[in-house]
């Protein structure tokens, strides 16, 4: 299975968490419209590729002849169901500057609990999942 999509989208995910981070260390404030234009931008590349991922790769997966990976393609969806719900919450609170201006505190800790599970979550998938699926 070519999953070379998935593993771009991921790039481009860890780069606009990695902006994110550049612009927050500069000055939340200070970068407010630039930080919610991010978010919005990374959160429509997250969406397409959940959703491709729940109609396309995980079916795909689960039809495996390999048990494991079966399972751990299982493991893996339902798993993303809370980082998901967390990343939505998150993007729906810091997608306009204000809301930023406002809470510079509340957006950093937020960012760093939020975007520190997907960083790792896509991490696992690059290390745990794709390379099996590859394989298929």
């Amino acid at each position: 299975m070519n999953i070379d999509k998935f593993k771009q989208q991921h790039v481009d995910i860890l780069e606009g968490i990695a902006t994110l981070r550049r612009l927050a260390l500069a000055g939340v404030a200070r970068n407010a419209a630039e930080i919610a234009q991010g978010i919005v931008a990374m959160s429509a590349t997250i969406k397409l590729h959940l959703a491709v991922e729940d109609r396309a790769l995980y079916p795909a997966v689960a039809r495996s002849a390999d048990a494991e990976l079966a399972r751990k393609g299982r493991e893996f969806q339902e798993e993303m169901d809370a980082i998901a719900a967390a990343y939505e919450g998150f993007a729906k609170r810091w997608n306009n500057a204000r809301n930023l201006e406002l809470d510079e505190r509340g957006f950093r800790d937020d960012a760093n609990t939020v975007l520190r599970r997907v960083h790792e979550r896509m991490q696992r998938e690059n290390r745990d999942l794709y390379p099996r699926i590859e394989a298929m």
